[in-house]
């Protein structure tokens, strides 16, 4: 019988003894994080990319650069859950994919305490080995970037799942490898699982490298192999053609049909990302270290979880000393290209925080290979029987459970977002804030997506016309609206003319005599509108044709139908980075009204105005005291 044929059959025989054994440990590894990631789950659209997912998901489209197919294909089928919104039902297959990378820390930890030993000796180890392993799969569980990820839809996890199953392929192919097996089912299943995973993120090129390494490291004739190599390419490939989802949608003209991708040309500058300028960065030693501690075992793990990595590096070295190299060569390459090469600007850091995701999951691996290192040396040569058996597995259980269960305690408030309404509140009060039939300019993505989610999966406001000021400059974005921009001046603006304050301009100039023009809070600050007076509505402002600077009263009574849920008070959990930005914008926009009263000689509502300014952002008071001090003259 041939090797290949051993190897068939060793499969289907590890495949019905699996069958037949249940591993308690590995359930608990994802059910869990998944209980608990539902019980913190956002039950509605969020910030930042949130509602722009949403609805490309709920309508089969394209968001943003480069496209994310398979995560877009992935959640799609949650969407047909028989409960709760869409915004939530997505939020739940981004916690079953937390939940399921999970378990591919679980499985990563058995396999290599286990994978090198036999019988007995395996079984023997077994009550410190799986134990460990869940402990690994919870500490990388209640991390406070996974949590933060598994809350709300994002494909990271996703990724991070794909990559610790291709890990795991990788070792079994390694292991059999070692012993006289040729196996590139293997290889051919990583490699079309790491195309498939492109759909993901693309970040999954970073990981390339490690692959490789394992691979090579186990043979370096592996190299000659041409026909391995070409039939690798074509199963990687042929994951990769997720990607033909993109121009497919695209040529039925989805809600969301981000670059049109239709054309070899579109798919292109929409796969490579082209439609986000470059921003040339001088960096300095203090922003080279901001970039480089992006990715924080400290933060996500605590200083135990970082002995304890380290302590598994070191353990493993020699034993696994090709996976711990490959462990390496990732953070290596994460960070050479993700803060290195790309010299990422000091506000943006936090974006590619987001990315290190995958290696979060291969530390959480080493850090249970610590723990189970250390574990085994402090009960090596103590006879285990009787009460002392019982004494050392409880002792062990308490030692293996206490980092997860101390990165719960320390994660859990930060990440509870069951209540998190204040993105939905957010645009649905921006919605409350227009004159039906109007269009609104908006500027960020924070102020966009959650309007897109609205109008475009629960059907409020249809009546409006929501404009992405970012997007004028692309015609792509003109064709989606083609009763508003399909004769527009704004596809012969020359390249060296399209500055947002002259596209903006250009738009409000050809629509102010059509319909009532608004621009949100963003772009009010953002944009120059010379000769247009602004008169402030809530958190928006109607454009007044012919104002010119003239100060315009604003309009108080929009606030009574305000939703403002959970904003007054530094209780808030979810206290992110935009969720700051929109309690801001009310401040700031009940400051600005209350300024402008006063100037008005309306004393009383001016000052009532202010107060509220200050009981939404207590960091106002200063400017608020010094507003009241030049009235009160």
């Amino acid at each position: 019988m041939s090797n290949h044929n051993l190897c068939g059959k060793g499969i289907l025989l590890k495949a019905s003894g699996c069958a037949s054994k249940i591993d308690i440990f590995a359930i608990s590894s994802v059910i869990i994080p998944f209980c608990l990631y539902l019980l913190t789950l956002a039950p509605s659209v969020t910030f930042f990319d949130s509602g722009e997912f949403i609805t490309a998901i709920h309508s089969l489209g394209s968001p943003h650069s480069p496209g994310y197919p398979l995560f877009v294909l992935f959640a799609k089928p949650f969407t047909w859950l028989p409960f709760g919104n869409i915004a939530f039902r997505v939020n739940i297959a981004t916690a079953l994919s937390a939940a399921c990378a999970c378990y591919g820390v679980y499985l990563l930890v058995t396999f290599m305490v286990n994978g090198n030993r036999q019988g007995s000796e395996q079984e023997g180890l077994s009550f410190i080995a799986r134990p460990a392993a869940l402990g690994a799969s919870l500490t990388f569980a209640f991390s406070s970037r996974l949590w933060l990820q598994s809350n709300h839809d994002k494909p990271y996890p996703l990724l991070a799942f794909l990559a610790a199953i291709i890990f795991y392929l990788l070792l079994v192919w390694r292991k059999k490898f070692v012993h006289g097996e040729e196996c590139p089912g293997y290889i051919y299943l990583g490699a079309f699982l790491c195309g498939l995973a492109f759909g993901a993120h693309q970040s999954m090129v970073l990981l390339v490298p490690s692959y490789a390494w394992l691979v090579l490291s186990a043979d370096w004739r592996m190299i000659r192999r041409i026909k391995e190599q070409i039939l690798a390419g074509t199963f990687f490939v042929l994951g990769f053609s997720v990607y033909l989802y993109l121009p497919i949608r695209a040529s039925r003209g989805p809600l969301l049909n981000w670059g049109d991708p239709q054309t070899l040309t579109q798919f292109s500058w929409h796969f490579l990302r082209k439609g986000y300028p470059s921003e040339k960065v001088h960096r300095d030693m203090a922003l080279l270290w901001k970039q480089l501690s992006a990715f924080n075992i400290v933060h996500e793990f605590t200083v135990v979880g970082l002995a304890l990595l380290v302590t598994g590096l070191l353990a493993y070295l020699f034993v696994r000393r090709d996976e711990v190299i490959a462990f390496l060569i990732g953070v290596f390459v994460f960070l050479a290209v993700l803060a290195v090469h790309q010299n990422t600007p000091e506000e943006m850091i936090f974006l590619t925080e987001e990315f290190f995701t995958p290696l979060y999951l291969l530390s959480a691996v080493f850090i249970g290979l610590g723990t189970s290192f250390l574990l085994k040396k402090a009960v090596q040569g103590i006879k285990l029987s009787g009460i002392r058996a019982v004494f050392v597995h409880l002792a062990s259980g308490v030692i293996i459970f206490a980092l997860p269960a101390a990165l719960c305690a320390m994660h859990f408030h930060e990440n509870d977002q069951h209540e998190n309404y204040i993105a939905y509140d957010y645009a649905n009060n921006t919605f409350r804030s227009l004159a039906p039939g109007s269009v609104l300019f908006t500027w960020g993505d924070s102020g966009a997506f959650p309007l897109w989610y609205l109008q475009g999966v629960e059907r409020m406001r249809e009546d409006l016309v929501l404009i992405h000021t970012p997007h004028l400059a692309f015609v792509w974005y003109l064709d989606s609206f083609p009763g508003v921009f399909g004769r527009s001046a704004l596809r012969t603006v020359p390249p060296q003319y399209q500055s947002p304050s002259n596209l903006v301009h250009l738009a409000v100039a050809e629509q102010i005599s059509a319909r009532p023009v608004y621009v949100d809070f963003s772009t009010r600050y953002s944009v120059k509108l010379e000769g247009y007076g602004l008169r402030q509505s809530g958190i928006c402002y109607r454009v007044e044709n012919g104002a010119g600077k003239a100060k315009l009263p604003p309009g108080l009574e929009v606030w009574n139908f305000y939703s403002l849920r959970g904003l007054v008070g530094d209780s808030i959990p979810f206290r992110d980075i935009d969720t700051s930005k929109a309690i801001l914008i009310y401040a700031i926009s009940r400051l600005e009204a209350g300024e402008t009263l006063l100037s008005f000689g309306r004393r009383d509502e001016g000052y009532a105005e202010l107060k509220k300014a200050v009981q939404l952002a207590p960091g106002l008071a200063t400017q608020v005291r010094q507003i009241e001090r030049e009235y009160a003259k």
